[in-house]
């Protein structure tokens, strides 16, 4: 679609919506911008839209005279597709994209694309990394952080953008086409979202969508839902692996990271090279190997890559030691199996701070799985009491409740002694009581860090 002078809907108000607003403007549409949020501040949002003079913003209720006009709809990642105002302009025959497609459409070069439950943060930056030592033009996008949206006119036919991509953007995809995809695992999450497993897997499976047999898959080759999406997939499928040697893939051998193609068995790295802790960010490591050296990156600079990646902020990382304690921030664990990886990482003597809003989720498989690591527990946020009731239930006595992350991580302190852990992996979402999970990891750490003083 040609968008010069095409009247697009932005629908979300938010980062996402600003940029997709802000890209369309410079390409020569003129887009609107409509939130639900009645009580919205629409001032505040036109201020923030540097390329459109005058946009208009809409909140609450959105006149029919605008809707007659459209050309296109762009829904930010947050936007259900299923609600009723969404539903009316597929029935309108209006073309429905994500910010993710109009980037993909206005944007250059190839893409590396990256989703998965969990793992998708550290495996995109870890990625990037590796690309930006490799090729002059990189860009890192999408979910990590930094919208799709907002890069798209830098991009040159010889850019690779890596772009990490949730489920929420892939729902809103239809000729977005990765030269490499990846998929990391499946496991439940978003279900007052997407409502059941198989509508989440499916909207996950939209990354490999378009491929054809020019292009390559990653699969987490121990996941089997994972493997079973793949049988549909026409790309080149190969995989990484912690269980198992591999023909092509990448796999752990002997404690060493190894990558394999056509059997010849290239090594990476030993695995206590690697600075990211816990058994989950070697399958984070392996999976960037893998869509590295299928986009045809050199093992010798794979290697570099994988030994000198620091992490990322706000899963699991390190803010420092008061007294002998350690501290994490892990705030973007934002379900169980995320805050059960960061348990297992750290091992033991653990006083786990959790709770916000949970999504829906049920919490008895983060009780079970403490397994005498997690000696405290201590909850806070909405769902806090959810998760109290489970371990009440599983028989998990050790928990108490705190009213704020200040009294949390006071009590924790308290609680602990020389050579524990504490840890803040909520297993929740952030928004019942913060902006958004790095808003409340950077008040952890300014907490932790009035502790030394």
């Amino acid at each position: 679609m040609n968008l010069q002078g095409k009247k697009v809907l932005v629908f979300g108000s938010g980062k996402s919506g600003i940029g997709a607003a802000e890209l369309l403007g410079q390409v020569g549409a003129e887009p609107v911008i409509y939130d639900g949020n009645a009580d919205l501040d629409k001032e505040a949002v036109v201020h923030k839209v540097k390329h459109c003079k005058d946009i208009r913003v809409y909140a609450g209720e959105l006149p029919q005279e605008v809707r007659k006009a459209l050309d296109l709809v762009v829904l930010s990642p947050g936007v259900p597709t299923d609600i009723p105002i969404v539903k009316s302009f597929y029935e309108q025959g209006l073309p429905v994209w994500g910010e993710v497609e109009l980037a993909y459409r206005t944007g250059k070069g190839r893409v590396l694309a990256i989703t998965g439950t969990n793992g998708k943060t550290t495996t995109t930056a870890l990625l990037g990394k590796i690309m930006g030592d490799a090729e002059e033009s990189v860009f890192v996008v999408g979910n990590i952080g930094t919208p799709y949206t907002s890069k798209a006119l830098e991009m040159q036919d010889n850019t690779t953008t890596v772009a990490e991509i949730s489920s929420f953007q892939l729902e809103t995809t239809r000729y977005f086409k990765p030269v490499v995809s990846a998929i990391l695992n499946i496991t439940p999450d978003h279900m007052n979202r997407h409502h059941t497993m198989d509508n989440y897997s499916m909207a996950k499976a939209k990354i490999f969508a378009n491929q054809d047999e020019s292009g390559y898959c990653i699969i987490n080759g121990d996941d089997e839902i994972c493997c079973r999406l793949a049988e549909n997939c026409r790309a080149k499928v190969r995989m990484f692996s912690l269980e198992k040697e591999l023909q092509d893939g990448a796999f752990l051998k002997d404690g060493t990271l190894v990558i394999a193609d056509g059997g010849q068995v290239t090594e990476l790295c030993r695995r206590d090279e690697l600075k990211i802790i816990g058994r989950h960010n070697i399958q984070n490591a392996l999976a960037a190997a893998a869509i590295s050296f299928y986009a045809g990156i050199p093992a010798p600079v794979i290697r570099e890559g994988l030994i000198n990646f620091g992490g990322v902020e706000h899963r699991i990382e390190y803010c420092g030691s008061v007294d002998g304690v350690k501290y994490y921030n892990d705030s973007k664990a934002t379900n169980v199996d995320a805050a059960v990886t960061a348990i297992e990482a750290i091992g033991k003597d653990i006083i786990l701070i959790a709770g916000g809003d949970g999504k829906g989720q049920d919490f008895t498989d983060l009780i079970k799985n403490f397994r005498g690591r997690v000696k405290h527990l201590i909850l806070l946020g909405r769902d806090g009491p959810l998760i109290g009731a489970a371990a009440d239930k599983e028989g998990y006595g050790d928990h108490e409740s705190c009213p704020n992350m200040e009294e949390c991580v006071k009590r924790a302190a308290q609680m602990a002694d020389s050579g524990d852990t504490v840890l803040l992996s909520p297993a929740c979402a952030s928004w019942d009581m913060y902006d958004n999970f790095e808003q409340r990891g950077r008040h952890f750490k300014e907490i932790v860090a009035r502790l030394s003083k």
